[in-house]
């Protein structure tokens, strides 16, 4: 057994498997971390502590005890972050936020400021550049670390991930949750045992027998709809995933399926890469008040259209399918897609195919949010060839289906 103090950064090695040090023997504080593998292990997810709203109380100490969401207000707005105080009382993210001022009336609302947020990202990058350069940022708040690097020259990943938590909190004045582990899938569940401020290690040796008793909701990528599927078969915990074979979940759950085959044995092959390409390009807006017109629709998607092809045209990339996201009064998420002829980066092409799919799925349901996008993204060099006489995809209704392009 191994132990890092998350203070002073000693390494102690204990002579106890049974009994890990309770305290550092070189400064005398209790936050250490012991595993038998601490010193092997080189994959990291960080995760910042309530974000946005660990920004906002520090920017404004007034706050520091109250409970905070940062969203916008009124009856339409949604939680963007609620501060670990205000989740004591039920406000989660993506929550309407009136439903998290019936739960929380006493707490203070602020604006999101993006602006700001973007720039505090930016600055915990920095220190992420000073410990490896194969960074994975997955939103403006959390990161995979490949720390193997480091390792092969000697250097303790372990420990620079601790002076990593340590700088974030001194320099830019927020806590992070740290997970190590042997690859994402295991270090993303780890950061999330012990927030806030927590550091959480899944070695080789626990992992199965790690994730056996876990709720099926634990793995990444199982939503609420392939968490309902699994529960129509009685499968609830992990471990009745173990105990399934590679080809038995591929029937039920298709490619994800083997996947998941691996991600329940503790397994998952992706690379920490500094390098993500483009998978999607998308715009949404919410109606100020419901609307079940499809010319109300149409309308309110044109702009979004003009806006993703000029992002698309600036990325230099090219969609190839276009995919339609709507969100019913009651919150529930629509998508569908319909593959193009051929790809596009022209709003005109975008709008035509988005205006075949509103009609369809304008059956007198009213909606609050529509948003459009691109998928199956390529290099600008094949969009829009000069030879076909119309962009939009003429292919029949077996290319149209539920797409992922847009989370909840």
């Amino acid at each position: 057994m191994t132990a890092l103090c998350r203070d002073c950064g000693q390494i102690t090695p204990s002579h106890s498997d049974v009994s890990p040090l309770l305290a550092c023997p070189n400064c005398g504080a209790h936050r250490l971390v012991s595993h038998p593998e601490l010193l092997a292990l080189d994959i990291a997810h960080v995760d910042c502590d309530a974000f946005y709203a660990s920004v906002e109380k520090r920017d404004n100490p007034t706050l520091a005890d109250k409970p905070l969401i940062v969203g916008h207000a009124g009856g339409r707005g949604v939680v963007t972050t609620a501060c670990y105080i205000a989740r004591q009382f039920g406000p989660r993210s993506a929550m309407p936020m009136f439903k998290a001022m019936e739960l929380c009336p006493q707490a203070v609302v602020v604006q999101p400021d993006m602006a700001k947020y973007k720039a505090v990202s930016q600055q915990i990058r920095g220190i992420f550049r000073d410990a490896t350069e194969i960074i994975e940022p997955v939103s403006l708040d959390e990161a995979y670390l490949d720390l193997s690097d480091l390792k092969a020259i000697g250097g303790i990943p372990a420990d620079a991930l601790a002076t990593v938590a340590y700088r974030i909190h001194a320099e830019v004045g927020i806590t992070v949750s740290i997970g190590l582990s042997y690859n994402k899938f295991l270090a993303k569940l780890a950061s999330d045992l012990e927030k806030p401020h927590g550091f959480s290690v899944i070695g080789r040796a626990e992992a199965k027998s790690f994730l056996s008793p876990l709720s099926v909701r634990k793995i990444n990528g199982v939503g609420s709809a392939t968490a309902a599927r699994m529960q129509a078969r009685g499968i609830e915990t992990i471990e009745q995933l173990q105990s399934m074979s590679e080809m038995e979940l591929t029937a039920i759950f298709g490619k994800f399926g083997r996947r998941l085959a691996g991600y329940v044995h503790g397994n998952d092959p992706r690379a920490v890469s500094s390098h993500r390409d483009s998978k999607s390009v998308s715009a949404e807006t919410t109606f100020s008040r419901d609307t079940n017109l499809a010319d109300r629709l149409i309308e309110t998607v044109e702009p979004l259209c003009d806006r993703v092809a000029a992002r698309l045209v600036r990325a230099r990339i090219a969609g190839s399918t276009v995919v339609l996201k709507l969100k019913t009064s009651d919150f529930q998420t629509i998508t569908r897609n319909r593959q193009l002829q051929a790809p596009t980066q022209r709003s005109d092409v975008l709008l035509e195919t988005a205006q075949h799919l509103i009609r369809r799925e304008a059956d007198g349901r009213a909606f609050r949010l529509i948003g459009i996008g691109v998928a199956d993204i390529v290099e600008d060099k094949a969009a829009d060839p000069p030879d076909l006489f119309r962009g939009t995809g003429e292919s029949d209704d077996r290319h149209e289906k539920s797409a992922g392009l847009f989370k909840k």
